[in-house]
């Protein structure tokens, strides 16, 4: 597919584009999801097991939290994009989501019954859903044309060089420690201080406003939004339903005989691979045209479920590990370099569009995932391989960066 010379253009080899083309801001705002995802993913790279084996919850329960809590991620999105483009400001809401989902954290020092966790699980996420949309848009802002994709390549690599380094310490924890629910505890407040740096270095950080569009009503914005955006989101709806939770596949490690602090290993190199893979597959949308990247990330994600039904042994799921960080590293951060590329105008707006019509998605996803696990697991692998192709399907037919 080649994508209009109007949205997408050529960009210089990658070694010009490793060469202050990042604004200072891009490794900045990084550096603030690195310490977040650090206190994040040391958490949740245990969450699925403590919820299950520690607490006692059941595996579609956990299906149904995990759903609720990307639909809560997804349930402020339009309106933190919308109230971002309204006023332009962009440091104020992504400051307010960051210490949201820092003081939520706060539950799991009080509680660690299925009720607390639920809470905690559902309450966190939402303020990543505030300060997703106004930090994209911050980003994309600051981002030269050209490198936009090598930009966010390299946020998400920050990123998840935080949620690297998070199941790492909280290995360390377990096999320091052992595995029981004081070292569990100890392991929450461990991960509640990089969350706490996060939002002070977020503070220091000068705003970068966006255009103001004042006196703009939701449905006013909406109609304003480019056609191309809104064709996107057919392939991208479709392709939510095949998104389910990340727990699902810890659980099948723990089927296949990891133990719990092998799986945090697993994760570890799931998010290993996004920080290597992110750039890379930025620097290569950059040069061929995002559409491509968006098509190579469904794809890959359809040939990770095929892996998922037909791998038995361990080296197998490592395998499988390791391309779900490939797919990971081009869906969460090239995808919204696309949305800044043919929404140019209210990207924040936009960004929360899309976070909040795949979330709610992600939901029924999840329930249905849990839903047919209980039956077979191989059944949940392949409906989302055919969802996979059938978005990518949907993709190429609607063309949305031709419009």
């Amino acid at each position: 597919m080649t994508d209009s010379a109007s949205v997408e253009s050529p960009a210089p080899a990658p070694a010009a584009a490793k060469q202050a083309r990042l604004h200072p801001d891009i490794l900045k705002l990084g550096l603030v999801s690195f310490l977040t995802d650090l206190s994040s993913e040391m958490i949740f790279s245990v969450f699925a097991i403590f919820f299950t084996t520690i607490a006692g919850a059941s595996a579609s329960l956990l299906g149904l939290i995990e759903g609720l809590a990307d639909f809560s991620a997804s349930s402020l999105n339009y309106l933190a994009g919308w109230l971002s483009d309204r006023s332009g400001q962009r440091k104020s809401f992504a400051i307010a989501g960051y210490g949201f989902s820092t003081l939520a954290k706060i539950i799991l020092l009080m509680s660690n019954s299925i009720l607390g966790l639920s809470l905690f699980r559902v309450i966190e996420r939402l303020g990543k859903g505030f300060r997703g949309p106004p930090r994209d848009a911050w980003l994309s802002g600051v981002a030269g044309e050209k490198s936009r994709g090598y930009s966010f390549g390299v946020h998400k690599a920050l990123d998840k060089s935080g949620a690297v380094l998070g199941p790492l310490v909280a290995y360390g924890l377990l096999r320091w420690l052992g595995e029981s629910a004081g070292t569990y505890r100890t392991l929450f407040w461990v991960a509640f201080i990089p969350a706490l740096l996060g939002v002070a270095m977020l503070a220091l950080i000068k705003e970068q406003p966006g255009v103001r569009h004042e006196r703009e009503s939701v449905a006013q914005n909406w109609r304003a939004i480019s056609t191309g955006f809104k064709r996107f989101l057919i392939p991208a709806g479709v392709f939510s339903l095949a998104y389910f939770s990340l727990g699902f596949l810890l659980l099948k490690a723990h089927d296949l005989g990891f133990g719990v602090t092998d799986i945090v290993l697993l994760y570890a190199l799931f998010n290993t691979s996004c920080v290597i893979v992110a750039p890379l597959a930025g620097l290569l949308g950059d040069r061929i045209g995002r559409s491509r990247i968006i098509l190579l990330g469904y794809a890959v994600y359809g040939l990770v479920n095929l892996g998922l039904i037909f791998a038995t042994s361990q080296w197998e799921l490592v395998v499988v590990f390791f391309f779900y960080g490939f797919f990971y590293a081009i869906d969460d951060s090239q995808s919204r370099a696309f949305i800044a590329d043919i929404e140019p105008e209210r990207r924040a707006t936009a960004i929360g569009v899309y976070n909040f019509v795949t979330g709610v998605l992600y939901l029924p996803a999840s329930l249905i995932a849990g839903a047919l696990w209980t039956v077979s697991p191989n059944l949940a692998f392949g409906l989302a391989a055919l969802l996979s192709l059938a978005a990518m399907a949907c993709f190429i037919l609607l063309q949305p960066a031709r419009h």
